[in-house]
């Protein structure tokens, strides 16, 4: 599709899109994460703000470590191949941090139930244990062909959706490959989509590979050039996974004192998310671009 351009800094991107209070759907499935758009979220200093997605990475961590956040809703959270999240554990002891708990699923089907705009869609999932006491947007249902007893899922409609591709135009058609969890149900599921990526091709390119195009630019809010983007998270065709930096974030996520210093060191210590990629070593970037 064509459209106006949507080309906007990072910070920009950031400024005009994501407010406190908002919702907010952090895409990214093991690949995609949106760091560099979590980053710039801790660096303008936004509070209040709730997120969800399925399986919560690291990223979540910092946000909720970086006092961005009073609500997550997801169906696991943790360091993904490592453990359960030490950082949830503490802000929800201490009373800072709400937790609205469902299972994959069910927070995708209220994903999907808003990508269809539809107020909830029907299943047979978390009708039974405790779960239908806790879960949210859970209720039943009786089918009117059937008879049956339902549970019946919520809309979930995100404010914004933060993702991360490898590329788009500048009208906002983003390309997206590899692995894409719920990421392209988030995105159509929110009101504002902000996109970073590592690349900005013409649209003669997007057009050489339409079945590469997971959101069209009229889905689109804003788009932003962010190579490295999803660092420490892999870009299939771009770079590998850093394994020592998740590794070594369960680590020094046990300690409050470690994890403020990790900010510091790695957000407030950058006006930029290029100041930061700049500071990773040279021998980390080539190591990762050739796991790409």
């Amino acid at each position: 599709m064509s459209g106006p351009d949507k080309l906007l800094s990072l910070a920009d991107a950031v400024t005009m899109n994501v407010k406190n209070g908002d919702l907010v759907f952090v895409g990214g499935f093991g690949q995609g994460v949106p760091f560099a758009l979590g980053r710039e979220v801790v660096r303008q200093g936004l509070r209040d703000l709730s997120l969800c997605r399925t399986g919560a990475d690291i990223l979540f961590d910092i946000l909720v470590a970086a006092g961005c956040v009073s609500r997550v809703m997801f169906g696991w959270y943790g360091n993904p191949g490592i453990g359960l999240s030490h950082v949830l554990r503490r802000a929800v002891a201490d009373g800072v941090l709400a937790v609205a708990e469902t299972s994959n699923f069910g927070l995708l089907l209220g994903l999907h139930a808003a990508r269809l705009g539809v107020p909830f869609l029907p299943a047979r999932i978390l009708l039974d244990g405790d779960m239908p006491a806790h879960a949210p947007g859970l209720s039943t249902v009786i089918c009117p062909f059937t008879g049956e007893t339902l549970s019946a899922v919520a809309a979930i409609r995100p404010d914004v959706a933060l993702i991360h591709a490898q590329q788009a135009d500048p009208a906002g058609n983003v390309q997206l490959w590899g692995i894409k969890g719920d990421t392209v149900e988030g995105a159509e599921a929110a009101r504002r989509v902000i996109c970073t990526v590592e690349r900005i091709v013409s649209a003669e390119v997007i057009a050489e590979a339409p079945s590469q195009t997971v959101l069209a630019a009229s889905m689109v809010t804003a788009v932003a050039v962010a190579p490295f983007g999803a660092y420490p998270s892999y870009v299939e065709g771009h770079y590998g996974r850093d394994d020592d930096a998740y590794r070594a974030f369960e680590a020094l996520s046990r300690r409050p004192e470690a994890l403020t210093a990790y900010l510091a060191d790695t957000i407030h210590a950058f006006g930029s998310h290029d100041a930061f990629v700049e500071s990773l070593p040279h021998e980390v970037k080539d190591r990762l671009k050739s796991h790409g």
